[in-house]
């Protein structure tokens, strides 16, 4: 009996089938080290994996390798994950990678190690290049959640210390897909303002893949191209991330960060307060001094008409003296109505003034305020707060301001 004889494209097609359907073959994971890395035009990756004896071919598509976090380089060690297949047109067997790992290093690790050992090259976290924040600014912008700790906190510490500075919240998502773009627009749009003296960009604490926006080249370049001073504040204490070496300030927590960038009203006070009193003591000391002088040399010389230009000076130097302590006392004057003003301002901003008028705040049990019929359900127990007191109210039922039923 004769058999038909294969053509070479029938034996690699025969070949390649049975590769794929073969169930190790299909699902495999193999150790080496990577070399011969070309990437193609099209983003495909084209590279060898070797160890002490043999090598084998791989591609890894760019659907694939837009997944990877890491840079993929010449001798790194790594474990791939993959199916092996024949490249029907050359009869070449290769290894079809849909997954690689570094090896002892876990991906973000090197990710993060990798990016900041470029943007340091580069520049990015050079000291002579931060920007110092202004002393006392009047509007500062937050980069970070609506919904989190951490905007809570940055208004809470900046209320307390400086309350007549304003606080303009871009609400971003912090994790996730969309995160880095969100916050790199968000830093770009406060460029845009004329009035904003310093931008605060954080989030509260978390693992490193859910702080790991923080970590994205693009975040890090929109705070290094930032002409307003950024405040990096990330996490806890103990959390890193690049966006901390390339800010103009770290900050430990979002609460820190509010601390650095405004100083507290009760402290401007006290040290206004204190340089006034030194100054008037520096002042009394030199016009008592100058009287001692015009004592001595009154004592010493008898000539009437000396004594005369002396009486004369010191006409002078008490009116100078006068003049001197009237100035200071309006200048002291002025700065004292300033903080008054902060102080009118901060008393305005009391809720408890709000509560007098006639208004209520509703609580929910957890303790957050309701600010929107979607914050309640019907049947759910509130506590209003009243100006003397506070009462417990159940939700009957709920509408919207345009009448429309809200269930």
């Amino acid at each position: 009996m004769e058999f038909r004889a294969l053509t070479v494209s029938e034996l690699n097609n025969y070949l390649k089938r049975v590769l794929i359907n073969d169930p190790i073959l299909n699902s495999i994971s193999v150790e080496g080290e990577i070399s011969n890395l070309k990437q193609h035009k099209n983003g495909h990756l084209y590279f060898s994996l070797k160890d002490e004896k043999s090598k084998v071919n791989c591609v890894m598509f760019n659907s694939e390798v837009k997944k990877i976090k890491f840079n993929i380089e010449n001798g790194l060690n790594v474990i791939v994950s993959g199916y092996v297949s024949i490249y029907e047109r050359d009869g070449i067997y290769q290894l079809y990678v849909r997954n690689i790992k570094p090896v002892g290093l876990g991906e973000l690790y090197l990710a993060f190690e990798q990016l900041k050992k470029k943007l340091q090259n580069e520049g990015l976290f050079d000291k002579e290049k931060k920007k110092r924040l202004p002393y006392i600014p009047k509007k500062v912008g937050v980069v970070t959640s609506p919904s989190g700790a951490a905007v809570r906190d940055i208004i809470k510490v900046m209320r307390r210390r400086l309350p007549s500075a304003d606080i303009i919240i871009y609400p971003v998502l912090v994790q996730g897909v969309r995160a880095a773009d969100e916050i790199s627009s968000a830093i770009k749009f406060f460029n845009q303002m004329d009035d904003i003296d310093v931008i605060i960009v954080g989030r509260g604490g978390g693992s490193i893949e859910e702080l790991w926006a923080f970590n994205e080249e693009i975040v890090a370049k929109a705070i290094y191209e930032s002409k307003i001073p950024v405040v990096s504040a990330v996490g806890h204490e103990t959390d890193f991330t690049i966006s901390d070496y390339v800010a103009d300030l770290r900050a430990p927590t979002p609460s820190a960060a509010a601390e650095l960038v405004v100083p507290d009203i009760i402290e401007l006070k006290e040290k206004i307060f204190l340089q006034y009193k030194r100054l008037i003591k520096s002042y009394e000391g030199y016009i008592k001094n100058k009287r001692n002088l015009i004592k001595n040399y009154k004592a010493s010389i008898s000539s009437n008409r000396f004594i005369e230009k002396i009486t004369v000076t010191r006409q002078k130097l008490e009116y100078c003296y006068r003049e001197l302590l009237n100035s200071f006392d309006k200048y002291i004057s002025n700065n004292l109505n300033s903080i008054n003003l902060l102080n009118e301002r901060l008393n305005s901003l009391n809720p408890k003034k709000i509560l007098n008028r006639g208004y209520a705040i509703p609580i929910k049990e957890d303790g957050e305020i309701v600010k929107s019929i979607y914050d309640v359900i019907n049947g759910e127990i509130l506590t209003l707060i009243l100006n003397d007191g506070s009462i417990k109210v159940k939700v009957m039922d709920k509408s919207s301001a345009l009448g429309v039923d809200s269930k």
